[in-house]
């Protein structure tokens, strides 16, 4: 049979004008919307400094307009002493110097909306930064100090106060307590800390901490952000006597064991009143929740009607290649978010895990904070099949700011450059998280590939010097790199009925270690999604006009997209491959 060619979809390069009409018309458009993560100090550097700003990331606005994304969400730019990447932070209202001003931040969030996308920013309420003025002015004023009611200060076990106050270990290693020094010298009260010494947990039992997060929320929604991603969500309530675990080697980074100071029931009056805050707003105004919770249907209950609006679909990303795991991953996802009447979410990569092109060349069970580069070529296979699925889902998802790219993660930076705080502690996570926050390629042929405006320039982090390849000039117009494949999803997935928002999939008879599942339009019209997670040819008959594949060319017809090569209906798909069909 000759090659099929799809319809030529809406082109991904939208008018600035006519996208922001739709977006300002369409109702519940986080239900379907596409969401690239920035991490600011990797993505553009806009002054030559070597760290990403604000001021960068604006000039590169209209390459994710063309892209086809809906929203950016942007990491922390806070005012920050960086102990961890700006998630201490010391004013919300403020922009670190590092990134910019808020007049840079203002800037940027109306260049979004000229363009037609979206802008989603951090909140960080579990803690603050060490230097924080509520926590500096509680330190200094000591024990009894209304101050230091709005943490979590105790005194210590022990003969003289020597021991921690409990047996709760911090997410980044060591204890989850610090002990305070006063200014004659003698030990003091010990203070909370789930992540590092200087990040002190706020305590949500307490009415001030309340009050002024509403406030930050208001500040943002007033400057014009379209809604929050909100860091540690599971994490603000601690059970009631802050209660021992009785063990050790309690808590990586990601992991879902139920803890007596995660996912506790009293985080959801949190969420009902902030949902309150965000509905006063014009605008469909979200909040998405990093929860990571023991079961889906555990992360469900953040989503509830008011609460949160998404949550991310972290068993997702951990699941291995593996049809039957997948599939069973999909099917809990869509009915634990469909009881709710939340939408379902996928994500395959962020900035705290392994990219997913080096993941998956990997062997499983590696983990997700990996030094190993794997196999490049069948890591890159798969995580281009692993989007066309991902994209073919029903609901919301996610990109990570170089994954369309096809970058791997750089697991050989020297120990002397990497900068990720729980690198340098005895245990806990492993720490490798700088390798996914190496800045992004843009052009050049050598580092910083223009990510600064200075050919030879500095960047925080190295690249590599193989990366010129990958860079986003390098890859615009050719039709095999896997940029063009995404731009090529996205436009199908933005123009066919069929993709997008939903709640159920119709798996379809296939071969083992192949998935194959369709999605129905209300006009009758319908997508075929196959995976052949396999190492070998599968066949499979799909009666159907051919869209996209993961292993084949694309090239831009009439402002869409067509696949290069052709395709017959009962032929075999490759090993590690994605077949999208209109049928």
């Amino acid at each position: 049979m000759s090659q099929h060619l799809s319809e030529a979809p809406e082109s991904a390069a939208r008018t600035e004008e006519g996208v922001r009409a739709e977006s300002e018309i369409r109702a519940d458009w986080w239900r379907e919307a596409v969401i690239y993560q920035v991490y600011p100090r990797s993505f553009a550097d806009g002054n030559g400094d070597g760290m990403g700003d604000l001021p960068g990331i604006t000039v590169r606005l209209p390459y994710l307009r063309d892209l086809g994304v809906d929203a950016v969400w942007l990491s922390p730019f806070y005012a920050s002493p960086q102990a961890d990447a700006g998630y201490d932070v010391t004013d919300y209202r403020a922009v670190d110097p590092m990134f910019g001003t808020l007049t840079d931040a203002d800037d940027l969030v109306r260049e979004a909306h000229a363009l037609g996308l979206r802008v989603i920013v951090d909140v960080v309420p579990n803690h603050c930064s060490d230097q924080h003025e509520w926590f500096k002015q509680a330190l200094r004023e000591g024990p009894g100090s209304p101050l230091r009611e709005r943490f979590h200060f105790r005194p210590g076990r022990g003969e003289h106060g020597e021991l921690p106050p409990n047996d709760w270990e911090s997410i980044f290693g060591g204890p989850a307590w610090t002990r305070t020094v006063g200014p004659d010298g003698t030990a003091g009260e010990w203070y909370l800390h789930l992540f590092a010494p200087e990040q002190p947990d706020f305590n949500w039992e307490h009415r001030a901490v309340h009050d002024e997060f509403r406030s930050v929320l208001r500040f943002w929604l007033d400057l014009g952000i379209d809604g929050f991603r909100v860091d540690v969500a599971h994490g603000l309530v601690k059970a009631d006597g802050l209660p021992d675990i009785g063990h050790s080697e309690q808590l990586a980074l990601l992991g879902t064991a139920p803890m007596p100071y995660f996912d506790q029931d009293g985080v959801h009056e949190v969420y009902r009143d902030w949902r309150r805050v965000l509905d006063e707003y014009p605008g469909d105004r979200i909040a998405v929740a990093e929860a990571w919770t023991p079961t889906i249907d555990r992360a469900a209950r953040y989503l509830r009607p008011d609460e949160l609006h998404q949550a991310f679909n972290f068993e997702y990303l951990t699941t291995p290649w593996d049809a039957g795991e997948l599939r069973a991953v999909v099917d809990r996802s869509l009915r634990a978010m469909g009881a709710v009447g939340a939408p379902a979410t996928w994500v395959l990569s962020n900035h705290d895990v392994t990219r997913h092109a080096t993941r998956f060349g990997n062997p499983p069970g590696a983990g997700t904070q990996l030094r190993e580069a794997g196999d490049r070529e069948l890591g890159l296979r798969r995580a281009r099949a692993a989007t066309l699925l991902m994209l073919a889902l029903p609901g919301s998802a996610y990109l990570y700011q170089g994954e369309e790219l096809g970058l791997p993660d750089v697991t050989d930076l020297p120990d002397e450059v990497r900068q990720d705080p729980s690198f340098f502690r005895a245990s806990g996570q492993d720490g490798f998280r700088d390798g996914c926050r190496v800045p992004i390629p843009w052009s050049g042929t050598e580092p910083p590939y223009g990510f600064g405006p200075r050919p030879g320039g500095p960047s925080w982090l190295p690249q590599p010097s193989q990366w010129a390849g990958l860079s986003v000039e390098a890859q615009t117009g050719d039709p095999a790199s896997t940029l063009e494949l995404y731009r090529a999803a996205l436009a199908l997935r933005r123009s066919h009925p069929a993709l997008g928002a939903g709640t159920a999939v119709t798996w379809l008879d296939a071969p083992d270690g192949v998935l194959a599942f369709r999605r129905d339009a209300a006009d009758g019209s319908g997508v075929v999604c196959a995976v052949n997670l396999t190492g070998a040819p599968a066949a499979l008959s799909v009666p159907g006009r051919m869209l996209l594949r993961s292993d084949a060319a694309v090239s831009a017809v009439s402002g869409g997209h067509r696949v290069e090569g052709s395709f017959t209906m009962g032929d075999t798909i490759a090993a590690d491959t994605a077949v999208w069909w209109a049928v």
